[in-house]
C-alpha cells in the first residue's frame, strides 16, 4: 500500500500559515495531504499591537510592548519537529519553507533528518558557509535586495523593542509601492493588498542574528529541492545562488534539485506553476 506523503508548510517572515493557504487548498483538491504550521507568536497566537489598529497611534505602536521579543529560533526549530514528528506518523514529510522559514527548516533538517523525505527552500535563506541569515545580508550577492523599502515603514527601535515591527496598514503611498516592489513587484493593487493583509507586525529581531551550522551527515543526506524565484527582490536570485552552491559544495554527493520560477518574494504560492511543482513533489514522495 502507498503511503501518503504530508507536506508541512514553514512560513516565513511577519506572517503566517495563511501565506499557504491558496496552495493549500488546491493541492488538497488534487488529493495531497498538507498542514502549514503557524511558529510559536504568529497566527491563531499572533499578536497586533492596539495601536496598529486604525485610527493608528504611531507613537504609541512604536513603544508598545510584544510578546514575541522572548521567542527565538530554537523556539521555532522545537515548534516545527513536533509537527513533523507527528505528520511521520502516518507516512513520508515533504518539509516546505519560504524566506526567513528557511532557518527553521535547516533546524529540523539538523534535528530529526530520519523524518524528513525531502526539505524544500522556496525563495527562503538556506545558510550553510555562514552562520546567520544577518551574516548573509552583508555579503555581495544581497547588495540588490530591496529590504530598506520595507524596514522604512518599521514602527520603533528593534532593539529597544526586541521586535522589528512593519507597519503594513500605512497609507502612505510611498512606503507602500516600496513594499510592493521589494516583495511583489508586479502584482496589481488589489491582488498586493490582499497579501499585504496576511502579514502581522511583529518578528522577533533574534531570528535573522541567529547563528547555526547545518550538519553534512545529518541535514546534509536529506533530498532538497530549492525553488528560486527569479523576480525576488528581498533575497536576489545572487544570493539564492550563492545558497545552492554552498549546499552542493557540503553535499556533493547530495545536489540540490533546481527549479526556477518566474515569481516575486510573496509568489503568491497559488499561482498554478507553483502548485504543480509542489504536487509533482508530493506525488514523488509517495511510498
Amino acid at each position: 500500500m502507498t503511503a501518503t506523503p504530508t507536506i508541512v508548510l514553514v512560513h516565513g517572515t511577519h506572517v503566517s500559515s495563511l501565506s499557504w493557504v491558496g496552495l493549500t487548498g488546491e493541492l488538497a483538491l488534487r488529493g495531497h495531504r498538507t498542514v502549514a504550521v503557524d511558529l510559536p507568536g504568529h497566527g491563531i497566537d499572533g499578536f497586533f499591537p492596539r495601536a496598529y489598529q486604525a485610527p493608528q497611534d504611531l507613537a504609541a505602536l512604536a513603544k508598545e510592548p510584544s510578546p514575541l521579543a522572548a521567542h527565538t529560533a530554537e523556539d521555532y526549530a522545537e515548534h516545527t519537529v513536533e509537527v513533523v514528528r507527528r505528520a511521520a506518523e502516518h507516512g513520508p514529510v515533504v518539509l516546505v519553507g519560504s524566506s526567513q522559514g528557511g532557518v527553521t527548516l535547516s533546524r529540523v533538517g539538523n534535528a530529526v533528518p530520519e523524518l524528513v523525505d525531502r526539505i524544500v527552500y522556496i525563495g527562503a535563506y538556506c545558510c550553510v558557509d555562514l552562520p546567520s541569515m544577518n551574516a548573509y545580508m552583508a555579503e555581495p550577492e544581497n547588495a540588490g535586495s530591496l529590504v530598506h523599502k520595507v524596514t522604512a515603514a518599521l514602527a520603533g527601535d528593534p532593539a529597544e523593542l526586541g521586535v522589528a515591527r512593519v507597519n503594513w496598514r500605512t497609507a502612505d503611498p510611498a512606503l507602500l509601492d516600496g513594499i510592493r516592489d521589494c516583495l511583489a513587484g508586479g502584482l496589481g493593487d488589489e491582488e498586493f493588498l490582499r497579501l499585504l493583509n496576511l502579514f502581522q507586525p511583529d518578528e522577533p529581531v533574534a531570528i535573522p542574528t541567529s547563528e547555526f551550522t547545518v550538519e553534512a551527515d545529518r541535514w546534509g543526506r536529506i533530498p532538497r529541492t530549492y525553488v528560486r524565484l527569479t523576480e525576488d527582490r528581498l533575497i536576489p536570485p545572487a544570493l539564492q545562488d550563492r545558497f545552492i552552491a554552498e549546499a552542493d559544495r557540503l553535499t556533493p554527493d547530495n545536489p540540490t534539485e533546481v527549479i526556477s520560477v518566474a515569481a516575486p518574494h510573496v509568489g503568491p504560492f497559488y499561482r498554478p506553476d507553483i502548485v504543480e511543482i509542489f504536487s509533482r513533489l508530493a506525488d514523488r514522495a509517495a511510498r
